[in-house]
This record gives C-alpha cells, sequence and structure tokens, in this order.
C-alpha cells in the first residue's frame, strides 16, 4: 500500500509477513498449538483440532494408497458438513488440486467442471449421486467416494432421525463406489509431498459466468495463505477465541476463505450450517455464542424479518460481513441496531481468493462509513480507472476498479485469452465500477455489464435498490434494465413484499421519484414471490435482465 489512510484500523498491519506455506498447513499448526480447541460443531457434535488433522492426515493416506499422485484433480461436492473440511485439506495434503462443486448444479453444469477440470477423483454426498449418474459415462472420473449426512451426527441424533425417517439418504448399491470413512479409518502413512507454495495451484474455483461457460480461476497455496492472513489481520483474530458461524457455502469462494480457512488459520470454532435456515441460524448464534458472521444482503435481510428474533440472545456476535452483494445502508443500520454487533460490507471477487476490501471492523463505529467497501487489505493495491485507457481517476470520480496482490490469480484454467483480458501488468480487472472518496476509502457502484443506459444517462442499480430497500413494505428487490425502443433501455424493478403487505406499482415509482433524479426513476415494477439466487443467496440481476430481454 503506497500510502495509508488516516482512518486504517490501528490494530491491523500495513503490511504482513506472509509464511510460504501449503494451504493444509494451517490446520497442522493450529492443531500443534490448540489440540484440544473445538474446530467444528455439527449437529452438536464436536470435533477437536486433534482429531480433524488426524482424520485430513488419515483421507490423505487413503487417497495416496488409491493411486492419487500429485496435481491430480479432486472434485469436492458436498455442503458445509465436516466431511468438506476434512476432503479439502486431505486432498490437498495428498498433493491434489481442489474443485469445489456446488449442489445446486445441473447436469450440463456438473458435466462441465467434472471434464474442464479434468477430475479423476469426486467426493460426493450420497443425496447427489442419482444427477451424477447420468452424466457419469460422460466424464473422466475413476474414483467415486461417497459419504451421507448421517455419518457425522452425534449417536442419539443418528439413531433417532434414522428411527423417525428425518435423515435424507440415498441407498447407493454400486459395487465400484468407495466410501468416505473407509478412506479416514486407517492409520496416517503419508508419502511426503514436495511442495511450491508460490507456484503450485491448491484451487480451481470456476467463476459464476456472467456469460457463457464458467472459468476455473487457479489460486496457488500462497493466494489463499495469504488471503487468509490478511482477512485475519483486519478481524483482530486472537488465536483460538472466535467461533465463526459458518452458513455461506465452503463450495463458495467466499465461504471458504473468509469462514472456513480464515477459522482454521486462527484455531476458531467453526458451526457448520448445512442449508441457510433463519430459525437454524438464529438458534446457532444463542446457543454456541457466534462471535464472527460473514454473510450476504439476503441473509441479514431475512433475520430482520424473522417475527421471532428478538427472543434469540444475540449478543455474542461481535462482527458481521456483508459479502458477495452490496449491503444496503438501510439494512446495515437496522442489523447493528438490532444486535449491537458491527456489520460492515467487503468486496472481493473470485480471481482474487476472494477478500480485497473491507470497511473497518470498529466497535466504536468512528471509522466505519456507511455504504462504504472500504479500504483494500494490507499488500493489496487498488485504484480506479478509466475503463479504456486505463488512466487513473482523481478521487471521487467512478470508473473501473482494478486491483493487485498477493492474493490475485495465477490466470484462468487452459484459457490463455481470457487470462490476458482480466490481468494486465499483474493489475486485476474486476469489471466493477467503483470510486474513492478523500479519506481513501472505496465505494462500489456497481457492475460494469449492469449499467442501465437511459437516453444516453448511466444509471446505476444499486443506488435504487438502496432506496427500494428503505419502502418498509420491500423485502427484496433488484433493478435491471429492460429494452426501449424510445429510450434505449428503463430501470425495471423486481420486489419481494414483506409477508401480509400491500403495496401498488403506482406507489413504488412515486417512492423512487420523490428521492431520485428524474432519469434515474424506475419505469415498470414486477412483484414477484421469490428472486433468482446464486448457491450464497445473491440475487442474480443477470437472469431477471436475459428473462426481460427475451419477453421484450
Amino acid at each position: 500500500m503506497t500510502q495509508v489512510p488516516d482512518n486504517w484500523p490501528n490494530w491491523v498491519p500495513h503490511s504482513i509477513n506472509y509464511p510460504e506455506i501449503p494451504l493444509h498447513q494451517l490446520l497442522d499448526e493450529s492443531a500443534k498449538k490448540f489440540p484440544e480447541n473445538i474446530a467444528i460443531i455439527f449437529q452438536d457434535k464436536k470435533i477437536t483440532y486433534r482429531e480433524l488433522t488426524e482424520k485430513v492426515s488419515s483421507f490423505a493416506t487413503g487417497l495416496q494408497k488409491l493411486g492419487l499422485v500429485k496435481n491430480d484433480r479432486v472434485a469436492i461436492y458436498l455442503p458445509n458438513i465436516p466431511q468438506f473440511i476434512i476432503s479439502y485439506y486431505g486432498a490437498l495434503k495428498a498433493g491434489a488440486i481442489v474443485t469445489s462443486i456446488s449442489p445446486l448444479f445441473k447436469e450440463n453444469e456438473l458435466r462441465h467442471q467434472l471434464l474442464d477440470s479434468g477430475s479423476d477423483t469426486l467426493i460426493m454426498l450420497d443425496l447427489f449421486y442419482p444427477l451424477f449418474e447420468k452424466i457419469k459415462s460422460e466424464t473422466n472420473v475413476k474414483r467415486v467416494i461417497v459419504t451421507s449426512i448421517k455419518d457425522y451426527l452425534p449417536r442419539l441424533k443418528r439413531l433417532i432421525g434414522s428411527f423417525l425417517g428425518k435423515i435424507q439418504s440415498y441407498d447407493i448399491k454400486e459395487k465400484d463406489l468407495l466410501f468416505f470413512e473407509d478412506l479416514t479409518s486407517s492409520p496416517p502413512e503419508l508419502i511426503e509431498i514436495e511442495f511450491d507454495p508460490v507456484n503450485d495451484l491448491a484451487l480451481l474455483q470456476y467463476t459464476g459466468g456472467t456469460t457463457g461457460l464458467p472459468k476455473g480461476v487457479m489460486l496457488t497455496h500462497y493466494n489463499l495463505v495469504s488471503n487468509a492472513y490478511m482477512c485475519n489481520a483486519w478481524y483482530g483474530a486472537e488465536p483460538g477465541k472466535d467461533t465463526h458461524l459458518c452458513v455461506l457455502p465452503f463450495y463458495h469462494v467466499l465461504g471458504m476463505t473468509a469462514t472456513m480457512n480464515t477459522a482454521i488459520a486462527s484455531a476458531s470454532t467453526m458451526i457448520l450450517i448445512p442449508r441457510f435456515d433463519v430459525v437454524e441460524v438464529l438458534k446457532s448464534i444463542d446457543k454456541y455464542k457466534a462471535t464472527l458472521f460473514c454473510g450476504v444482503t439476503a441473509l441479514y435481510s431475512a433475520l430482520l424479518k424473522h417475527p421471532d428474533i428478538k427472543n434469540y440472545d444475540l449478543s455474542s456476535l461481535n462482527f458481521c460481513i456483508c459479502g458477495a452483494s452490496a449491503l444496503p445502508p438501510e439494512v446495515q443500520k437496522q442489523f447493528m441496531d438490532m444486535t449491537g454487533s458491527v456489520l460492515v460490507e467487503g468486496y472481493g471477487l473470485t480471481e482474487a481468493s476472494p477478500v480485497t476490501h473491507v470497511n473497518p471492523m470498529d466497535p466504536s463505529l468512528e471509522t466505519v462509513k456507511i455504504g462504504s467497501i472500504g479500504f483494500s487489505l494490507p499488500d493489496t493495491l487498488a485504484k480506479i480507472v478509466a475503463p479504456i485507457s486505463g488512466e487513473e481517476l482523481p478521487n471521487g470520480e467512478a470508473g473501473e476498479l482494478v486491483i493487485k496482490g498477493l492474493q490475485v490469480m495465477k490466470g484462468y484454467w487452459n484459457n490463455p485469452e481470457e487470462t490476458t483480458m482480466a490481468l494486465r501488468d499483474k493489475w486485476l480487472i474486476t469489471g466493477d465500477i467503483a470510486r474513492k472518496d478523500n479519506d481513501g476509502y472505496f465505494f462500489l457502484v456497481d457492475r460494469v455489464k449492469d449499467l442501465i443506459k437511459y437516453k444516453g444517462h448511466s444509471v446505476f442499480p444499486r443506488e435504487i435498490e438502496d432506496v427500494l430497500y428503505e419502502h418498509p413494505a420491500v423485502k427484496l428487490c433488484a433493478v435491471v434494465g429492460v429494452p426501449d425502443e424510445v429510450s434505449g433501455e428503463i430501470p425495471k424493478a423486481f420486489i419481494v413484499l414483506n409477508d401480509e403487505v400491500e403495496v401498488s406499482e403506482e406507489e413504488i415509482i412515486q417512492f423512487v421519484k420523490d428521492r431520485v433524479a428524474a432519469y434515474k426513476i424506475i419505469r415498470k415494477v414486477e412483484f414477484r414471490r421469490e428472486l433468482p439466487m446464486s448457491s450464497v443467496m445473491k440475487i442474480l440481476r443477470r437472469e431477471l435482465r436475459n428473462e426481460s430481454q427475451k419477453n421484450g
């Protein structure tokens, strides 16, 4: 960082000495220092760091005995259960490159990622097997390792759940399948692997893909280790003291880094929640006294709207971070008032492991700027440039955000053309519009591709969405540009209303009209029961935009 802002958090170093170690060594070191600390809480089952690292080493041994060698690709197709963490660190320890697969995928998406990554080992939940079975013969997968949710439930819950038929599972009869528990039952006898953390890939993380097929982002061990260190420095994490609520899926890079890797690096406890459920989240915070919570706008909004939120003790929460989507100021203020925690907005992207910016996590709130994504993390350079010329723009002027840092990817897997477009002189071209104020705070304006052109004016959807969230009837919303013969594009709002609330299209339009310039007024409103969401509950504007363009 060339110049440290005046409001830089005083507990965060300006630069960090990052160890050049493989990612899985973070777990080994935490287990040595805090062997009896609780690493995982899953449905009341508790696993210590000593137990976790033993399971990881056994699983790595099992993979090597199956013939896995360095740089083989291992696909993990699991929700937030202990087996994901064991698989992830075990595969890395065995020398593999991991690629994580969303359980929300359909056949084409699953087939593409398995083929493009060259994965020959697949670790999956038994419930997902029917989908894989349909495309199995079209892939290069040689080893299929299956596990069940019930495998890591406490014994009593497993027995009661099985008896009552409440635990979902799939009866797999194929003889050539391998079972997760068999691979973790043998004593560790690892073949030592030589790692070059700066250059060796740890992860092929596939982007959501705004156009065309998703691309595999190549992230090294050093990319991921450095980003975990940056995040923990920003948190002011004290080793062995925090409890992370892990509701963001680990198969998404934000959940993987901001909750799993950072927790492992600081020997913190992880409360695993496989699927977002408002009551389960509230109960878990209350029962296990979570101190850190990384989520997205839809999660925080859903918690705020739950009628029983006041019946739960959420006072243990110290810091909450909103990533992957813009945090409306109204949601931010309400959540902090309700819980007494500090909720700040952060920013990142898959190509940067992913975190690059976070607002100061300041308990006094004196250095927190509402609506800002804060400062770039230690050892992370960021600037605002003109999209075409690349010339750096003055403070206050909106342009394209570009980033340089140790967490920035090597490139896209087998895609040199896209890599050349995304990386210029080691600067990552984000495709996001932002500005920086005179105090050094960055503000995300919007995605370049989401910009609405109304009669030559640039309209940023986020600005209108922030206004809509101020309306008491609005639960969720998204604004996109839809084609118009006269104006080129007009802003249209898609809105999910709070339960048992009614409001007209005219009322919504007038509400926005009273608060924005004339060219930013929404011209159409469509009320829906739900909006399309990604795996981390990020509203997918592109699907709404594509739908609107098709329908005219």
